[in-house]
């Protein structure tokens, strides 16, 4: 190799080096964020729970907390609403994780809301998705949480990206988008009155490619359907659609095997994969540079009609 060569590849080495100290500053910097919020969390109220679905994004957060405490010491217990129709790869990690970090672990299920009576679908087939804000708020009746720590980010939707860190609920559980109390200088209002809650959310700032950059910093293990993998799907409006008994073909559809992962995990009568080969978090980090489309926008059934807008939701308790 000539001097020239060998120059030009310091040059290319030392450019490298710099892009990845910039990138762990920006992380950095995010985690530092994301562990003040969890600790000021901690020493404001009196019982805040962590919503943990076994998500890429709930273990982000998870792994803040861990660090933030460390693991057997999260001050505040982990609750799941389940809709009954997740993913078992995804709820069998919750499980896993929990159990790993010592950490007590809530699951309140829609079936049993269903039982009560509080939740009617109006016919079998339909998403439970929607339903969760019941038994969530029921959740929060039984133990009095005044605070709920999610990993929900600004950059997924819309009504995501108009709401606050720490995000005001009425008595009723619902969302008044136009009455959020100022966040100047990262000083926040956390007065409640009886009967009133927080809904908080640490990694607001933070967007698909941080999340992923620090999965792949971290080396966080995840559910193995966040990876490529064979999955038998249809092609409907654009979405590569699972198919499962919940989600069985219709009259004249016919399937086929793709190599897929998802970019988002919900329940799975609105959750669809994306076409991909990515195995590692470090290829994942790639596409993500590539992508045109948000992670919803690209995977979610439930957010293509009005009738499920997402502000709509929040308004009436969902997370």
């Amino acid at each position: 190799m000539n001097a020239r060569a060998e120059e030009s590849m310091k040059i290319e080495i030392s450019a490298q080096e710099r892009l990845s100290h910039l990138s762990n500053h920006h992380l950095d910097a995010l985690e530092e964020e994301t562990i003040f919020i969890l600790r000021e969390v901690a020493a404001t109220f009196e019982r805040p729970t962590l919503l943990f679905s076994g998500g890429k994004d709930s273990l982000v957060l998870l792994k803040c907390a861990e660090k933030a405490f460390g693991a057997g010491n999260i001050p505040y217990p982990l609750l799941m609403i389940d809709t009954g129709h997740n993913f078992h790869e995804v709820t069998d990690f919750r499980d896993f994780r929990a159990k790993e970090l010592g950490a007590e672990l809530i699951v309140r299920n829609v079936e049993d809301s269903m039982k009560r009576g509080t939740v009617r679908l109006a016919h079998p087939g339909e998403s439970r998705n929607v339903h969760q804000s019941v038994t969530l708020l029921e959740a929060i009746d039984e133990f009095r949480f005044d605070a709920l720590i999610g990993g929900a980010r600004r950059d997924e939707e819309k009504a995501r990206a108009k709401e606050r860190i720490f995000s005001h609920r009425d008595s009723f559980g619902q969302w008044q988008p136009k009455a959020q109390r100022p966040e100047l200088w990262t000083l926040f209002n956390t007065r409640l009155q009886q009967g009133e809650h927080f809904r908080v959310f640490p990694i607001s700032n933070w967007t698909e490619l941080d999340v992923w950059q620090y999965i792949e910093r971290e080396q966080i293990a995840l559910p193995s359907l966040y990876y490529t993998h064979q999955r038998e799907v249809v092609e409907r409006k654009g979405l590569l659609v699972p198919v499962t008994e919940l989600t069985p073909l219709k009259a004249g559809e016919s399937s086929q095997r793709r190599d897929v992962r998802f970019r988002t995990v919900g329940d799975i009568t609105c959750t669809c994969p994306v076409e991909s080969l990515a195995s590692t978090a470090a290829d994942i980090v790639i596409e993500t540079l590539a992508a045109d489309v948000s992670e919803r926008g690209a995977t979610r059934m439930d957010d293509k009609t009005s009738e499920a807008s997402m502000e709509k939701r929040k308004k009436d308790g969902y997370f």
